[in-house]
Order: C-alpha cells, then sequence, then structure tokens
C-alpha cells in the first residue's frame, strides 16, 4: 500500500510540475508575441503619419504647379 501511495504522490507532483512549467513557458512566448506585435504596431503608425505629411507636401507641391502652369501661361499669352 505503501508503493501506490507513493507512486500516486509522484505522479501527481510530476503533473503539478509538468502543468505549472508549461504555464510558464506559454506565459513567456505569449509575452513575446505581444512585444512583437507591439514593435510592428509603431512601425506602422510611424509610416501612418508620414503618409499624412506626404499628403500634405502633395497639396503645397499641387498648389505651386498651378501656380506656375498660370505664370508658363500668361508667358506664352505675351509671346504670342
Amino acid at each position: 500500500m505503501n508503493d501506490s501511495l507513493f507512486s500516486a504522490i509522484l505522479a501527481f507532483l510530476g503533473t503539478l510540475i509538468g502543468t505549472f512549467s508549461g504555464i510558464l513557458v506559454n506565459t513567456k512566448l505569449m509575452n513575446y508575441r505581444i512585444e512583437q506585435l507591439e514593435l510592428r504596431f509603431k512601425e506602422l503608425s510611424d509610416v501612418g503619419e508620414k503618409f499624412v505629411k506626404l499628403e500634405g507636401n502633395d497639396k503645397l507641391l499641387d498648389e505651386r504647379i498651378d501656380g506656375l502652369t498660370h505664370r508658363v501661361d500668361g508667358l506664352e499669352a505675351k509671346v504670342k
């Protein structure tokens, strides 16, 4: 009877150790993955901010091109 009780206690302890070590490893892996996702999200948000700035520059350049086009049209009209 003592042998079966000892075996049951060892099996129980092995189960506990295996379960908790699996939980710890899984938690570390999930934390690592979350950190990687946060880094990727930060990179994407930086790209989004740069894109908004580029759109503003695009509008400014369009206005300058329109102004220059009007000046060229005026000069062409004077030459003719």
